[in-house]
């Protein structure tokens, strides 16, 4: 392991946002007037639009005033990590790459058919992972996407190509090159990948002419992790989550996230500006801020200043370092420079995330999960009453239900068998789902648990609710369950069920398409709300996690989740010029593939646009109308969405659960 400094109280510690930042240039003596641009794509994790500031950050605000400003961006929802990934790397919806959430249930479990010499485990893996991912690959065709990624067509048309930075959205961006080879990584993956994880048997291999550069600079080969060279509870771990007695961390992913640049910066783009004959695209995914909002440890359980304190800064600050470290090598190299077109994105806003509060004027959860106290996988009390457990939303519905509840992330003692959870009325204690799934029936025998009722995906802001035998009584049911439930804010139903009071269908947001992955029975959005509705920096998202009250999350349908931020600058996109059109992580790659004359191969329907009145001579952009559509009432509530639409792309700004009677058309 790579020895780390230690970085006291007193170290400013800046964030390492998530953003994208898409270079087009020409390496080395390459003739500019060719056309080949270089790429290098940006993502600034969980960076909310209104964090930019010309103050914190420098790098971010010059491509957003001197370049083009996307005033009004979008996430796709459900705002998570790998499925805004998904459609940054592919352009599409959804419904067509099957990347639902971070937690998922694929229709299997992990590792049945003894990829990388593992046991099976979960049926509900979390995909921030590259054996996973790499698993889900090897099941779904080579590439569980089904839809070709912007770094897999540049490859095709004689790119170099690198990914590097967060575990799991970093792969993502070329999915298909970690496909496994007789049970294990490709020896040599067509894609430079470098991770949380590399040079370890859990991420593909690093190539050798690599791992010598990098020996040659004295930069270490394994990455170190989030600790930032302290221990494991330390408030300068980065990593250091807290718990409900103890607050999270007080630094941002410093040291981890400098070693990724670093290795941008002074191995990969200098070994691929060494060939001037061929460009090169490189997507770099940075942790902060959305490590650093998580963690925070500002504001333990309390919603204010929630992720709007001084350690969340420090994420987004760390971020724009990144950003600029990226911008100083252009800097240094003009002929690339020249030739280069930088777009800046972040997956997802963000929200402080409550477990206990369900709207602004304190109100808690009344539903039976919220009544006891629980203890964690350890034995250990972790939640009060009066507190929404881990996996509240498995809870509640087990309990309504009468079915038992068994956990898919542990196993029973002494069995092959999930294992069955402590609801007993009689007991003052019980037990709660590890990461918050859930499977729910009468008995679970199948690893994959497709015998259970139904399977929740807990994933923070936002949950996914599975029927395998398609049960559409089983649906209504649990649907009429949903709209009792008083943390619930908006609930939308799989297409195939029909129409049913209280829901809107899943193709309203685009989950709806060509992925041969299991599209969810019930997608549950759950409350959000704004200590003050005029500042989306304000809001407050109930949140399905392990996570703390005060902490932050993301996941929701509130507009600070799906409000991204997203900018441009180069020689192919407007100077100095707001674009007041919808726009959205779905139409990065039809936006690169349009500029640099590529064929984009399709499946699905559900992809972007090309962001034409960005572009250098481009037309003026179109602003479109708020639209919105609202479900049938059911027990005097409505599913209220609203949305944008241009060119044929739906563009998704925020839903609720409304009250029909009052003829609600507003989420806040």
């Amino acid at each position: 392991m790579p020895v780390l400094r230690r970085l006291g109280p007193s170290v400013l510690l800046p964030s390492a946002g998530l953003l994208v930042v898409l270079a087009t240039g020409v390496a080395g003596h390459q003739d500019t007037a060719s056309g080949r641009r270089n790429v290098i794509l940006f993502v600034a994790d969980g960076l909310r639009h209104g964090s930019v500031s010309e103050q914190d950050t420098p790098a971010l605000w010059a491509i957003r005033t001197g370049g083009v400003h996307f005033e009004n961006s979008h996430s796709v929802f459900p705002t998570f990590t790998t499925a805004n990934a998904s459609a940054i790397a592919t352009g599409h919806g959804l419904g067509d790459t099957g990347d639902f959430s971070n937690f998922i249930w694929p229709g299997f479990a992990s590792f049945d058919t003894g990829n990388f010499g593992l046991l099976a485990t979960t049926p509900v893996p979390f995909i921030e992972s590259d054996t996973i991912l790499a698993d889900l690959d090897d099941h779904y065709s080579g590439n569980y996407l089904g839809e070709t990624t912007f770094l897999e067509l540049a490859r095709a048309h004689g790119y170099n190509t690198a990914a590097v930075g967060k575990l799991g959205p970093t792969a993502i961006q070329d999915a298909a090159a970690i496909a496994p080879t007789n049970r294990s990584f490709p020896v040599m993956p067509a894609t430079i990948i470098v991770d949380d994880n590399s040079a370890t048997s859990s991420a593909p291999p690093l190539p050798p002419q690599l791992v010598r550069r990098l020996s040659a600079l004295g930069i270490p080969t394994e990455p170190p992790q989030r600790t930032n060279g302290y221990g494991p509870t330390s408030a300068w771990n980065n990593g250091w989550t807290g718990d409900r007695t103890k607050p999270g961390t007080l630094a941002a992913n410093v040291v981890q996230q400098q070693w990724l640049v670093d290795v941008t910066t002074q191995a990969i783009l200098p070994s691929f500006a060494n060939e001037p004959n061929k460009p090169f695209a490189i997507a770099f995914w940075s942790r902060d801020p959305d490590a650093t909002q998580h963690n925070q440890g500002d504001s333990l359980g309390t919603v204010y200043p929630g992720i709007n304190g001084p350690t969340s800064r420090l994420g987004v600050r760390n971020a724009d370092r990144c950003l600029a470290q990226l911008m100083a090598w252009l800097d240094a190299h003009p002929a690339i420079k020249s030739n280069t077109d930088i777009v800046v994105t972040s997956d997802h806003g963000f929200a402080t995330l409550s477990r206990r509060e369900i709207d602004r004027t304190g109100r808690r959860s009344g539903t039976e999960a919220a009544k006891r106290d629980y203890v964690n996988a350890g034995g250990v009390i972790d939640t009060a009453d009066g507190t929404l457990p881990t996996g509240f939303l498995a809870i509640d519905l087990a309990l309504s239900l009468q079915t038992n509840l068994f956990d898919p992330d542990q196993r029973a003692p002494g069995s092959a068998l999930y294992r069955k959870l402590a609801l007993d009325p009689s007991l003052r204690v019980w037990e709660h789902p590890a990461a918050g799934n859930g499977l729910l029936g009468t008995d679970i025998l199948r690893p994959d648990g497709s015998d259970a009722f139904a399977i929740v995906a807990a994933n923070g802001g936002s949950d996914l609710i599975y029927v395998p035998n398609g049960n559409a009584d089983a649906v209504r049911r649990i649907v009429t369950l949903l709209l009792t439930y008083d943390y619930v804010g908006g609930i939308f139903v799989d297409d195939t069920f029909g129409e049913i009071p209280g829901t809107l269908p899943e193709s309203d947001i685009n989950l709806v398409g060509a992925t041969k992955l299991p599209r969810p029975a019930i997608v549950v959005a759950f409350k959000v709300f704004y200590l003050n509705p005029a500042d989306l920096q304000t809001a407050v998202q109930v949140s399905d996690t392990t996570l703390q009250t005060g902490q932050g999350m993301h996941g929701g349908f509130g507009r600070e989740s799906t409000f991204n931020n997203m900018a441009a600058i180069g020689p192919d996109f407007k100077s100095g010029f707001v674009d007041t059109a919808p726009v959205g992580n779905g139409d990065l790659t039809p936006t690169l593939a349009h500029l640099l004359r590529f064929d984009l191969p399709r499946t699905g329907k559900l992809l972007g646009r090309v962001l034409t009145e960005a572009l250098a001579g481009g037309p003026e952009a179109t602003r479109t109308q708020e639209q919105s559509t609202r479900s049938p009432a059911a027990s005097g509530h409505q599913t209220l969405l609203l949305f944008q639409q241009l060119s044929g792309v739906r563009y998704l700004d925020e839903a609720c659960l409304v009250d029909a009677a009052a003829d609600q058309r507003a989420c806040r």
